[in-house]
């Protein structure tokens, strides 16, 4: 099987390295992505996965927080044989939304400014919001979910309601983070994935 690993946001291609390990049998490779939005950054993943289908036959998909998000939007269920989300962004409109609470912006502020800074680091954004509610979550591929109790990003009930839907199966590990990064964390991580091979 070709593995693509989508990295999440400040990550890199080169955390892929560190899956080559649990898929000896296994390429994996990591993609570099360029753009950061929904429908541009998607893009990039299906090119890069177009790419692999013409090379091969099975495609599996490891992906991290937004990058499981991009990859989503990237129209490539069809092509993917088995998918690992880890911490994965599955409700972007209910956390730009939270994102604007915690800012104190409403939507009508939103619409006249488009783009508004946020002291956390966040950009809001009304073309953002706008796609993710005109382009609903369609997701069909095999997908296994790692999520941490603690994910501070997505709560765990609609995490749920999205492994429900999409008939994905869900780990939870009990006082995980959103960002799996302990030594206790990634040994939890590579059980799950050694686990749901």
């Amino acid at each position: 099987m070709q593995i693509l690993y989508v990295h999440g946001k400040g990550g890199s291609a080169e955390e892929s390295e560190y899956y080559k390990t649990l898929f000896p049998g296994d390429e994996v490779i990591g993609l570099d992505y360029q753009t950061f939005s929904p429908w541009e950054t998607g893009k990039e993943i299906r090119a890069a996965v177009d790419e692999l289908v013409e090379k091969h036959e099975d495609i599996g998909l490891i992906a991290n927080s937004i990058g499981a998000f991009f990859s989503i939007n990237a129209g490539i269920d069809g092509l993917i044989q088995k998918a690992y989300f880890i911490s994965p962004i599955v409700d972007m409109e209910k956390l730009i939304l939270d994102m604007m609470k915690w800012a104190n912006v409403t939507e009508a502020e939103l619409e006249a400014q488009r783009i508004i800074h946020t002291e956390f680091g966040e950009d809001l954004s009304w073309e953002y919001l706008n796609y993710v509610r005109s382009h609903p979550i369609k997701w069909n591929a095999p997908t296994q979910i790692l999520y941490g109790e603690k994910d501070q990003l997505t709560s765990l009930a609609t995490m749920k309601d999205f492994a429900e839907k999409h008939h994905a199966g869900l780990t939870v590990m009990e006082n995980g983070e959103h960002w799996f990064h302990t030594e206790k964390q990634m040994q939890f991580l590579d059980d799950w994935i050694r686990g749901t091979k």
